[in-house]
């Protein structure tokens, strides 16, 4: 069940680019993440609830949790969705948040007292030496600096985010866990459009809740599960790993529903990205 699970993730995951933009184009970011992460958080309080798991957690731990969630729902997808909204291309985006292996690895020898191997480092530079053919070859000049700031932020937020929850993963149960970051995030979505987004909107029609029941159900429930799942039973640095499979699959996912045609330089990208992951995650 553990091997299938980083397949799960990173198809899950990959395919949160492609419903992204039908969600822009009927609502602003911030409404929607808050929209998402509300019925996030009441799937998860079902869930809790139908277990029995005890919801009370130390003030600490639900800073934590809050933290993270801010971190992770906020800043990162704030920053993904907002890149999106304002024009930036998906693959530019989906290329940026990819670099976020190397920077794990230089955080989590530091902050989580990893020991990231010369086989990790081979994996990491080849997984991303496979995303930049994948992705840098099909890129636009026109590049709007409001989503690439927020592409970067972006990906300083998860990073950090990964590091930190690495840290705390095993002193809360996942799924209330999950809860608390998902209300964390439901939070500071609101906050960001009562005090710094002018015009918040959002029009419910059959694309956008098709789009927005997928990243319900199939990234926050599904995809965003599994990654606090693997953090927790796996290095931090060699969970962020399978980061550089993402991009790729992306792309397939769009000449797939899209029709976006895959060049030879996608296809050798993706050999070299895959075996750049199996090198860094392989015992």
């Amino acid at each position: 069940m553990t091997k299938i699970l980083p397949l799960a993730f990173v198809l899950l995951w990959s395919s949160a680019f492609i419903t992204t933009l039908p969600i822009v184009l009927n609502s602003d970011p911030f409404s929607a993440l808050a929209f998402r992460f509300f019925f996030v958080a009441i799937c998860f309080l079902i869930f809790v609830i139908y277990k029995k798991i005890n919801l009370k957690i130390t003030f600490k731990n639900l800073i934590n949790c809050f933290g993270t969630g801010v971190l992770f729902h906020g800043f990162y997808l704030g920053g993904v969705f907002y890149a999106i909204f304002v024009g930036l291309p998906t693959g530019l985006v989906a290329l940026i948040v990819t670099m976020q292996p190397i920077f794990t690895n230089l955080m989590a020898g530091y902050f989580l007292s990893e020991n990231v191997s010369i086989k990790q480092w081979i994996g990491v530079s080849l997984g991303f030496l496979g995303a930049v053919m994948v992705i840098g070859f099909d890129i636009g000049n026109q590049i709007p600096l409001k989503g690439f700031i927020a592409t970067i932020i972006a990906l300083i937020a998860i990073t950090s985010s990964t590091i930190w929850q690495k840290k705390i993963s095993n002193n809360v149960p996942l799924a209330v866990n999950n809860m608390y970051q998902a209300l964390g995030a439901v939070i500071f979505h609101l906050l960001i459009i009562m005090f710094f987004f002018d015009g918040p909107f959002i029009n419910i029609n059959f694309q956008f809740l098709m789009a927005m029941s997928h990243q319900v159900f199939l990234v926050s429930l599904g995809a965003f599960s599994i990654l606090m799942y693997l953090i927790k039973k796996n290095s931090a640095s060699k969970t962020v790993s399978l980061f550089f499979l993402i991009p790729i699959v992306t792309a397939s996912m769009a000449a797939l529903f899209l029709g976006e045609k895959l060049s030879a330089i996608d296809l050798m990208g993706f050999l070299i990205a895959s075996t750049g992951v199996f090198i860094s995650t392989r015992k």
